[in-house]
């Protein structure tokens, strides 16, 4: 039995959030539920990093705030270490201006009576005991929320909580029902993990595996998660290699385009040579260089990288495949970037090929990207 300074038994607890499934064009953003399934199957010890004795609260499908209040209360009391995993929609009171995580059955509203604050979180967990205080989102922000969210430039909880996730925009077109690719890749590292990596390296691994969207909130930041990830990596077993990728986006994050783009070439050719080169490790280095590109600013590198992602990927996977459509989104985004009319016209037709492909892609994304690709073309006829 673990005791704290004050006499208590040391006792942990694991809440587990599942706000309204984030929905666009009739395809899921993110299935809270799924999230929370995945979870459950995983021991309290292994999400908490500890072995004290602890309690497991999901609340899947809650429609009162207050109710959800309640139970994170409860949690918050715990004199031992805590972990509050929060997976859903982000959104926001208009008439407030406040963010709240929607519930089930929030519509824009009535955001102010059904849905969690935001603030509720951060209070609840200041006045939290002396055990640590681990904070896990993965969320999709809606068309509301998504502006004030890119003001703030984070997502705070509390300042004595480390929070870790992500915040994925609105625009992104996702696929069928299943677990988040954040958090499965969270999961897929506490499962194949000899011993349990710090929280810290565990999003940071699935930040770099989880192909996640352009434009993605990443929290921490990667310049903080860069600096902070190279101090806390343990040293990795003779002959084994620690993940390189949170090294690269730090060295990219930090200005060092050159030599991220060297290291990720370097890693590139080593998968090449290892798994072959159309195998799902080399294609997934190919993202990295199209989202360093990008990151360096170099759009007319990446919008080709991330389509010729796009057509691999479309050879082993289905259209609607959430790692098929975010290569889309990387391109599209990409391309729209280029100032240069005559790399924006050389790529814009292998672009629409691949947009072509994508039954569930929103039309009118296709419509503008063809109306720019005939506006480039005539004017180089118009000097001709």
């Amino acid at each position: 039995m673990q005791i704290d300074g004050a006499g208590r038994q040391q006792r942990g607890h694991v809440l587990l959030i599942a706000g309204d499934a984030a929905v666009r064009r009739r395809a899921v953003q993110v299935a809270p539920s799924a999230n929370l399934a995945a979870l459950g199957v995983l021991p309290a010890s292994a999400l908490l990093n500890s072995h004290v004795p602890s309690d497991t609260t999901y609340l899947d499908g809650a429609r009162d705030p207050n109710t959800v209040l309640m139970r994170l209360r409860a949690a918050a009391a715990t004199p031992g270490p805590l972990l509050v995993y929060l997976s859903g929609r982000l959104t926001l009171d208009r008439r407030g201006q406040g963010l709240h995580l929607a519930l089930a059955g929030t519509t824009a509203s009535t955001v102010r009576y059904t849905a969690l604050p935001w603030d509720w979180l951060g209070t609840e967990l200041a006045a939290r005991p002396t055990g640590p205080t681990t904070v896990v989102l993965d969320l999709v922000a809606d068309k509301s929320a998504w502006p004030v969210l890119q003001e703030y430039g984070s997502l705070p909880a509390s300042p004595s909580a480390k929070v870790y996730g992500v915040v994925v925009p609105p625009a992104f077109a996702g696929g069928p029902h299943q677990v988040s690719a954040y958090t499965r890749h969270w999961i897929d590292q506490l499962r194949r993990s000899p011993t349990r990596p710090a929280d810290l390296q565990l999003h940071a691994f699935a930040v770099g595996a989880a192909a996640l969207p352009p434009g993605t909130l990443v929290l921490p930041a990667t310049r903080e998660l860069g600096a902070t990830a190279a101090q806390q990596a343990p040293q990795a077993p003779q002959g084994q290699t620690p993940d390189p990728r949170p090294h690269i986006h730090a060295l990219a994050s930090g200005g060092r385009h050159q030599e991220a783009a060297t290291l990720a070439q370097a890693w590139e050719q080593h998968v090449l040579q290892t798994h072959g080169y159309t195998s799902p490790e080399a294609t997934h280095w190919a993202e990295i260089r199209a989202d360093l590109a990008r990151m360096a600013g170099n759009y007319r590198s990446a919008t080709q990288l991330w389509i010729n992602a796009g057509h691999t990927r479309l050879e082993h996977q289905p259209p609607d495949a959430p790692e098929v459509l975010a290569a889309a989104a990387g391109a599209l985004y990409c391309w729209t970037q280029l100032k240069d009319q005559a790399a924006a016209r050389d790529s814009g037709p292998e672009l629409v090929r691949l947009l072509r492909a994508l039954p569930s892609l929103e039309p009118r994304l296709l419509r503008l990207t063809q109306q720019r690709l005939e506006v480039l073309e005539g004017a180089v006829d118009r000097v001709g």
